[in-house]
């Protein structure tokens, strides 16, 4: 089964979100729909990015976990959107 990324910046929080709850709640929205293998946040440029990575059967199926990712993020701070990749070999490369 394919492994795949999600990515997202994450921007001002809203006024009742804890920060420790975003990565849970992203990681909680993909394990609706796939099984997630990780999650992390980082700061890149001076941003914090949430990653979760996960396991799907379709590149469709990824594009609708990214969305739900995406919505859950939205619900508790500003967020990019989301930006999805696919790993071949020991790469990962953005889906089309």
């Amino acid at each position: 089964m394919p492994s795949y990324r999600v990515t997202l910046a994450v921007g001002l929080l809203n006024r009742s979100t804890d920060p420790a709850d975003v990565v849970p709640a992203a990681a909680a929205a993909a394990a609706g729909l796939a099984t997630v293998e990780s999650s992390d946040v980082g700061v890149v440029r001076g941003r914090a990015r949430v990653t979760v990575r996960f396991t799907t059967d379709t590149d469709g199926a990824a594009a609708q976990v990214a969305q739900a990712v995406y919505h859950r993020v939205e619900e508790l701070a500003e967020a990019s959107p989301p930006r999805v990749t696919r790993r071949w070999g020991s790469r990962w490369h953005p889906l089309r």
